[in-house]
């Protein structure tokens, strides 16, 4: 079939690889000059398989009323007359029980762990290379009712057959060295030793390389203006240049997904919440992280990426907006001079993105009401951790297969 995705990121370009792969004539379509030039930018570099939870989850109303009054906050409300966003906050405060947040949770570990999976097939096949490191995620807890608190991911962990470690700080600093700096900072931490960490920019650009020599067309610089439909059927996309014919589309756009399916009366409840990243050369690998450490207090990850720390977090609901606040800034670099004190963050190059939420945390992968419109966005934080699951997913239903995990449950119908 002739298929164009929406969407030049991680999610768009791993797609378009692996439906080429199946067989079908790819064409990807984005406004930007290349791949992966706005979330997957400069994100926090983390792949986590493990460390996978919903935004939403008991307590965190409470938490989020805190939040909002810390000097270093992690959570930032900029309330306007936005019915979308009035909409998406209701939807995720509903989100907030234990119920939902445990079948949210089943969802998203289930997906991430086929994209795992996927991951490191794909690695095997083309011998991809991006800065990777497979030595975990380590979540750092800084007060004992902040590590009384996991106990709900160790229990999902341990209902999903994925691995874990609680430890002290001790088993702290034998993961994380450098971190023997800070001992009196530290409770403990849960570790999720098959998480992994890499450049998602590198890794999108690589593979959009490969992908050409499967026969993908890339069409950069291109505006997208809407969706061809006729009798309940895509035939195409609008764009400035002109009417692209497919038989079938992947809408991949993030953010931007819900603006170009609402005139088609589909109701996609994503929104953009703002994170921030500073990337950091390395001075002193001694005081850097050996793989991603989250900072349980902030909600800031501080990854090695190679010769480079990448320092990420934060979520902003301010709407389509990307300016870079000089006081998120200083979040990042408090976080990241508090765990791993000596690096030059003078050197930092400051960075936004907008992560495409849902209420439930969960992706929207699979079919529309149109026939031959499907969707593969709403990631929020995880892009990088499920877009090669999710792109195998969604080449499954389009190529009319039947995909290797249960899908039924992420396409947008559960929504209805």
């Amino acid at each position: 079939m002739k298929v164009i995705v929406l969407g030049a990121g991680i999610v768009g370009v791993t797609s378009a690889y692996q439906l080429a792969k199946a067989g079908h004539e790819v064409t990807v379509i984005d406004r930007q000059p290349g791949p992966a030039l706005e979330t997957s930018f400069a994100n926090a570099g983390e792949v986590s398989f493990g460390y996978c939870s919903p935004w939403a989850a008991p307590g965190i109303p409470m938490k989020a009323m805190k939040w909002l009054f810390m000097q270093h906050a992690p959570l930032i409300l900029r309330p306007k007359v936005d019915m979308a966003m009035l909409s998406w906050m209701a939807q995720m405060l509903r989100n907030c029980t234990a119920a939902r947040y445990a079948l949210n949770k089943s969802r998203m570990l289930r997906l991430a762990d086929y994209s795992r999976i996927s991951l490191a097939a794909l690695r095997e096949e083309t011998g991809i290379s991006y800065d990777e490191r497979m030595q975990g995620t380590l979540q750092l807890f800084r007060t004992e009712a902040q590590l009384d608190a996991s106990a709900k991911d160790v229990n999902a962990l341990a209902a999903d057959g994925i691995p874990y470690e609680v430890l002290d700080p001790e088993g702290c600093i034998r993961v994380e060295p450098a971190l023997k700096h800070v001992r009196d900072k530290i409770v403990g931490g849960l570790l999720t030793p098959k998480d992994e960490t890499g450049d998602c920019f590198k890794f999108s650009n690589v593979l959009a390389k490969k992908a050409e020599t499967l026969g993908v067309r890339f069409n950069y610089g291109s505006i997208i203006r809407g969706l061809d439909v006729e009798g309940g059927r895509v035939r195409g996309v609008v764009t400035a240049h002109g009417t692209l014919q497919a038989d079938a589309v992947v809408v991949a756009l993030g953010s931007f997904s819900p603006l170009l399916v609402r005139p088609q009366d589909i109701r996609l409840p994503v929104y953009p919440v703002k994170g921030y990243s500073l990337t950091i050369p390395i001075t002193d690998a001694t005081r850097a992280p050996e793989s991603t450490v989250m900072d349980e207090t902030y909600k800031i990850a501080i990854t090695r990426l190679g010769d480079r720390i990448r320092v990420g977090g934060m979520a902003e609901i301010s709407g389509y907006t990307n300016d870079l606040g000089e006081r998120r800034r200083l979040t990042l670099q408090h976080s990241v001079t508090d765990l791993f004190p000596g690096g030059d963050v003078s050197k930092a190059s400051f960075w936004s993105g907008l992560r495409p939420m849902t209420p439930d945390g969960t992706p929207v992968i699979g079919p529309t009401k149109v026939k031959g419109l499907y969707l593969n966005t709403g990631h929020g934080t995880l892009g990088w951790t499920m877009s090669c699951g999710s792109a195998r997913v969604i080449t499954d239903l389009v190529s009319g297969r039947k995909p290797e995990i249960d899908a039924t449950d992420l396409a947008v119908a559960r929504y209805a």
